[in-house]
């Protein structure tokens, strides 16, 4: 596909004196352990800067919590400790539990091939390309046809040998081909688009600024780790090639800043960009080249679907687009929608969904054991895996209990969920990567993308909801071809995924049986600290609630005192209404619980917002007919609605049909409708109404009442009555009934 701008080749003497005053000890220094992961062998080991390092874009956490007043977990978790009026018993040091059997088989699973992908692949055939001609091998970075800044940084961080990934995707990236990637996890999948985007990069027209790629990720740890990490920054290192971090929870003002000075590369996460694209000044898309979508498969789900499309809808038609992933959909309608134009799919190492140096064992919880999952997850930490363990629970709130029983037990960890703040969230990351602590306990959010070097086990303490979670969640160990561990704790309602994990997983899954004696002491443990983690999640929400009266006092200050200016500003706009935004999160829950329900149609904020107005201008046509279509469409509605209920009366059985009638709004409606009526008719004069009936309805009503209401009610209507007849002797008559003889008898 034809590219957007016009190239203009500089020579090789201008690209190599774009960085040529840059010192050789810098580049020295900078670390390419981390990086490891996303090139080919090593041939040199440095010491590694940090990939988390935030000094640019936010404060530590000891700011945070000065500014906030508040304290740490680790504090109020060592507080607790000292005030401990109790010993309490580490299992670990009693020998006794050292029987920990070793991991034996049960069964061999053997991988079969699955019929469903087989067929899928059939019906993909006519929309992507034939990739016939992609080669998955090459001897070196110069075969690809690279420049020289690019070579230069890939010897600089010591990649000799393109990956099958790389090998296949860079020159196909370099003639603008759409293209869907999928390799296993740790494969370079980041430098296979990173190097030929910046290869189209180098060709740009450098006086005409603007935004040409746009990379999108779901996580916001995943879009820092391109931007400070060595993928993006050090890979241009000798080019003059900008690139800008656009994500939440950091400094609204210094990435509008950062947007206006137009940087050639932006990584974000869909909300904030297009926050920035609907409420920041003079940010646009119209020069936009590339799109990039990594772990694409998540971004296609329903909780980014409504962001991903709204953010292709204010891109420009023609552009390249690449979706990459370690778990690749095949779904066409979903692709059609981004407008790939006879994409190539390449898929490097397609047999393979996990590398084979990883070894998966699988713990079961049993009925009965469930209550001490927690017990068994200490006992396992405790023996067998003591360093570099990512955890990775169901919750938010489940991550935060196991940090506690974790700090109160004495075990290094950190802690990685959406319930902490941006800061928290990163020094968690970087404490683990410096190996400050030994676990890292997290939900989801660490699961995708993630390259944290020296990772050696993976811990399923909650079971993944299918096998693509599975698949991202143990691909953060046994990367770049080193040994890794993955173990799953799976429970009596996990069957099914167990065994779509022994059919796809290309190797032998292995049974860990915990020693009983370890668990039953780790039990009692957590059963004498249960009083010190409700006191510290008790203290917890007490902060929240004073942090919130102190937010709430603070806006109200500052209200008062910029009443003018606060007002002046614009209001914040969004895509979608509030009332949109709820049905779209209702529809991920259905989305989730559709395993236990029928087939259920989810649909986005947008097709809601399309069924809304098909509604509306329905109605609008109805208003236009002639009274008479009008009425025959109202009463044939109404006799839809009285069969519908017709049909749910007869299926509901004899009983319900006795009880349940026409409802009490539906009856309030149709009288009110049929007295309009009536006065209607009686002001135009087309009947008369007769006192009679009111006679036979009052004397309807009286005779459902007591014989003593009934007494009453005469007695007080005869007096009437006598009131009545001797004013009426007089020979006066109503207007009302003067008026409707008089019009009748005219007509």
């Amino acid at each position: 596909m034809a590219p957007t701008f016009v190239f203009e080749p500089p020579s090789d003497e201008e690209v190599e004196e774009i960085e040529a005053e840059e010192d050789e000890q810098d580049i020295e220094e900078e670390g390419e352990e981390d990086v490891e992961a996303e090139g080919g062998s090593k041939t040199t080991r440095r010491h590694s800067q940090s990939p988390w390092d935030f000094g640019l874009y936010s404060e530590t956490v000891a700011e945070e919590h000065a500014r906030r007043s508040t304290t740490s977990v680790d504090f109020k978790i060592s507080k607790a400790i000292q005030e401990r009026s109790f010993p309490v018993e580490n299992p670990n040091d009693d020998d006794e539990s050292s029987s920990e059997s070793e991991p034996d088989r049960q069964e061999d699973y053997r991988p079969e091939d699955d019929d469903d992908e087989v067929s899928n692949a059939g019906v993909s055939k006519s929309f992507f390309a034939p990739s016939e001609g992609a080669s998955f091998h090459a001897n070196s970075f110069m075969e690809l046809n690279l420049s020289r800044p690019l070579l230069r940084a890939c010897e600089a961080l010591g990649y000799t040998k393109p990956t099958p990934i790389q090998a296949a995707c860079i020159p196909l990236a370099m003639a603008g081909r759409d293209i869907c990637g999928s390799a296993i996890t740790g494969s370079g999948k980041t430098a296979a688009f990173t190097l030929p985007t910046l290869e189209r990069l180098l060709f740009r027209p450098k006086r005409q600024l603007a935004i040409r790629v746009l990379i999108l990720t779901p996580t916001r740890e995943l879009a820092v780790q391109y931007v400070v990490h060595s993928m993006i920054e050090k890979l241009a290192q000798f080019t003059d090639i900008r690139c800008c971090l656009i994500v939440g929870g950091l400094s609204t003002k210094m990435q509008e800043a950062a947007l206006r000075s137009m940087p050639d590369i932006v990584v974000a996460t869909p909300g904030r960009m297009i926050d920035h694209l609907r409420n920041s000044l003079s940010v646009a898309l119209e020069d936009l080249a590339v799109l990039i979508l990594d772990e694409a498969d998540r971004l296609l789900e329903l909780g980014f679907s409504a962001e991903i499309h709204e953010l292709i809808r204010l891109c420009p038609k023609r552009r390249q687009t690449m979706l990459f992933s370690a778990t690749m959909t095949e779904e066409v309608n979903e692709l059609v929608k981004l407008s790939l134009a006879k994409p190539l799919r390449l898929s490097a190492d397609p047999s393979a969904k996990r590398p084979a140096t990883l070894t998966e064992e699988v713990v079961r919880i049993r009925r009965m054991r469930e209550v001490n999952q927690e017990a068994v997850l200490l006992a396992l930490c405790s023996k067998t895996f003591s360093s570099k363990v990512i955890i990775f629970s169901g919750t938010k709130q489940a991550a935060h209990r196991l940090k506690i029983l974790f700090g109160l037990a004495g075990f290094k960890a950190a802690e990685l969920h959406g319930n902490l703040t941006q800061v928290q969230r990163l020094d968690a990351l970087e404490l683990f990567r410096r190996q400050e602590v030994d676990y890292l306990i997290a939900t989801d959010v660490a699961a995708r993308g993630l390259d944290i070097i020296g990772v050696q086990t993976v811990i399923n303490f909650a079971c993944p909801r299918d096998l693509t979670s599975y698949v991202h969640r143990v691909g953060r160990t046994a990367r770049a071809g080193r040994e890794g561990y993955a173990v799953t704790f799976v429970t009596d309602n996990d069957r099914s995924l167990l065994k779509a994990i022994a059919k796809r997983a290309g190797s032998k899954l292995k049974s860990r049986i915990v020693a009983e004696q370890s668990i039953i002491k780790w039990s009692q443990t957590i059963e004498q600290m249960e009083d010190q983690v409700a006191a510290i999640l008790q203290e917890e929400s007490e902060e929240r609630a004073l942090r919130k009266a102190e937010m709430e006092v603070t806006k109200a200050e500052n209200l008062i005192a910029h009443r003018d200016e606060i007002f002046s500003r614009p209001k914040r706009t969004w895509f979608v209404t509030e009332k949109e935004k709820k049905l779209a999160a209702k529809a991920a829950k259905a989305s989730l619980g559709k395993e236990n329900n029928s087939k259920t149609e989810v649909i986005s904020a947008q097709q809601a917002e399309d069924l809304k107005m098909k509604e509306k201008r329905k109605r609008e046509r109805e208003k236009n007919l002639p009274r008479k279509k009008r009425r025959k469409l109202e009463a044939a509605r109404e006799m839809l609605e009285e069969e519908n209920q017709s049909g749910k009366l007869e299926g509901g059985g004899k009983q319900k049909k006795e009880k349940t009638g026409m409802s009490l709004v539906d009856l309030a409606y149709r009288r009110a409708k049929a007295v309009k009526a009536v006065k209607k008719a009686a002001d135009a004069g087309k009947i008369v109404r007769t006192a009679s009936k009111k006679s036979n309805h009052s004397s309807k009503r009286t005779q459902s009442r007591t014989e003593e209401m009934q007494e009453l009610f005469q007695s007080d209507m005869s007096e009437r009555k006598q009131k009545r007849n001797s004013s009426g002797t007089g020979g006066k008559k109503s207007k009302s009934s003067f008026k409707s003889k008089s019009r009748y008898k005219r007509r």
